[in-house]
């Protein structure tokens, strides 16, 4: 492999993963959370406690065990999560990251952050990524994929949000 040339050496896992992890509160509803998986198309939601420790996460084979109990409309987050947070460090290689999910029999990782002393998921990388990057792997960089995907910063986000709200208070008093 040549360093020279950057689509010589593999990739990494921080170059596919997606920054930014849905979580929810561990007195969350099982319904709560298979409705927030189904709606952002995640594997898992990562349970926070009330300091935002990371605590575990739950996903679908978590939601689906509930499901077969018969009895889950009283189920929380933190009744029926996996413990710990499954974490994989940035910069080994998408393959490695991949055959490590295959060993420990898990579809996703995590990339955690510490800051003020509370330990919490800050990117995830999934069976998702794999495939998305096998299906495009032509493409050097896909651009909705990795730390470099192309984003709207938050002040972006914010103005289209004042802009939609602005059109839904006009349409108000126009009625």
């Amino acid at each position: 492999m040549s360093k020279d040339n950057p689509a010589s050496r593999p990739h990494l896992v921080r170059e596919l993963m997606t920054v930014g992890v849905v979580t929810c509160a561990e007195h969350t509803s099982i319904r709560t959370i298979a409705q927030a998986i189904l709606e952002k198309d995640v594997e898992a939601v990562v349970v926070l406690a009330e300091d935002g420790h990371a605590l575990g996460i739950v996903g679908q084979d978590e939601l689906v065990k509930a499901y077969a109990s018969g009895s889950y409309d009283h189920l929380t987050a933190h009744e029926i999560m996996s413990d710990g947070i499954p974490q994989v460090p940035p910069d080994i290689p998408i393959n490695i990251a991949a055959q490590l999910m295959q060993d420990k029999n898990i579809r996703i990782f995590y990339l955690t952050h510490h800051a003020g002393g509370i330990e919490y998921p800050a990117a995830v990388i999934s069976y998702k990524h794999f495939l998305r990057h096998l299906q495009t792997e032509s493409i050097e960089k896909p651009e909705d994929l990795g730390i470099d995907a192309a984003r709207k910063s938050p002040i972006e986000i914010f103005q289209e949000r004042l802009e939609e709200k602005r059109k839904q208070n006009q349409n108000i008093h126009l009625e």
